[in-house]
């Protein structure tokens, strides 16, 4: 199965360029040349990552791309791409999960795609296997408190 990778910057020669080199590594791509546009792909497909330029419509446009992948329930790795990185810490408090400097190394670049990519499964496997202990244990705690009342 090739992994999908929705692809977000206003600048074609960028798009279209890191569009080639992540086909050429095995990933199936599609692009969007706004946030708007985006943000209508992120519901009407599924992405196991969301690549989002900052800068676009507007100084922040790039935020909404994340929230809004965010809410997609597939839960996509997503990383802001930007030339400007000196954001502060303000793309992880809106949601993403890396950021990518541009222009950026070939090679640098699929290494951090590769590595968020699978740090972010890893997330989601834990958040999943430790959602069942939690309802175990509200159920225990449940019982436990049903047992205490029929012995009191």
């Amino acid at each position: 199965m090739k992994r999908r990778i929705l692809l977000v910057d206003d600048e074609l020669a960028i798009l279209l360029t890191l569009k080639a080199i992540l086909e050429i590594n095995g990933f199936e791509v599609d692009t969007a040349a706004s946030a708007n546009e985006a943000i209508a792909r992120l519901s009407g497909n599924s992405y196991q990552m969301v690549i989002t330029d900052m800068r676009m419509e507007t100084e922040t446009a790039g935020y909404d791309v994340i929230r809004e992948a965010k809410k997609q329930d597939y839960d996509p790795a997503v990383a802001i791409l930007t030339a400007f990185p000196l954001l502060g810490s303000d793309w992880k408090e809106e949601g993403a999960d890396s950021m990518l400097v541009k222009p950026m190394n070939t090679n640098d670049l699929l290494r951090q795609i590769e590595a968020l990519l699978v740090n972010h499964e890893d997330r989601r496997q834990e958040r999943q296997n430790s959602a069942p202990l939690k309802k175990k244990s509200a159920n225990r705690a449940a019982q436990d408190k049903t047992a205490v009342a029929r012995h009191s």
